[in-house]
């Protein structure tokens, strides 16, 4: 599977990928709102692993992509949809990118494309995220894709010894479908 972005190539995680993902995962600001102090070699090939073995799924429910940057081919973090409940049509989004990169809006253009892939690709009816709330920049490229904020999880994870509330968020297939359509020129008075 491949997606493209105007800055982005969106692809399947291959073996060799885990010195790129070490090298992002180890750094202490991506590390701050996740349970693991710090990242090793075989947590990374363990964690590229997890993503090659849903590859392989029959049927596929999980699509986990890793971020190239276009200019210059390195990996530099990942995006991907799970399908939750087939029936239903839902999915919910998932991502991390390198520190060095953030607030360049590289992951609000790769989280905008999977989710293009779960409306057009996937057919799903609703997708949806979640982040720690004092994780803004991921709230704010959760908005930035025309999600809304559906609610608190108030004091929801304990991460390395404070409580973290969780922001949810969602959109809906007529909601997407809605914010791609050209706007309409108003007529001059």
């Amino acid at each position: 599977m491949y997606l493209e972005t105007a800055r982005l190539r969106l692809r399947e995680f291959v073996e060799d990928d885990w010195p790129a993902v070490l090298a992002y995962q180890a750094d202490p600001l991506y590390l701050r709102f996740y349970h693991l102090t710090e990242q090793t070699a075989a947590g990374a090939r363990d964690f590229v692993q997890m993503f090659l073995d849903q590859q392989a799924e029959q049927p596929r429910t999980k699509f986990q992509l890793a971020l190239e940057l276009k200019e210059d081919g390195r990996l530099v973090g990942n995006c991907g949809i799970r399908i939750n409940d087939p029936e239903q049509r839902e999915a919910n989004i998932g991502y991390e990118l390198a520190s060095p990169l953030w607030g360049q809006g590289l992951m609000t253009e790769a989280a905008r494309e999977i989710v293009r892939f779960g409306f057009e690709e996937l057919n799903t009816r609703r997708i949806w995220s979640w982040c720690v709330a004092a994780n803004i920049g991921s709230a704010r490229v959760l908005t930035k894709i025309g999600m809304r904020q559906e609610g608190c999880l108030r004091e929801k994870e304990l991460i390395k010894g404070e409580w973290h509330d969780h922001l949810l968020f969602a959109i809906l297939d007529h909601e997407w479908r809605a914010l791609q359509r050209p706007a309409v020129a108003q007529p001059a008075a």
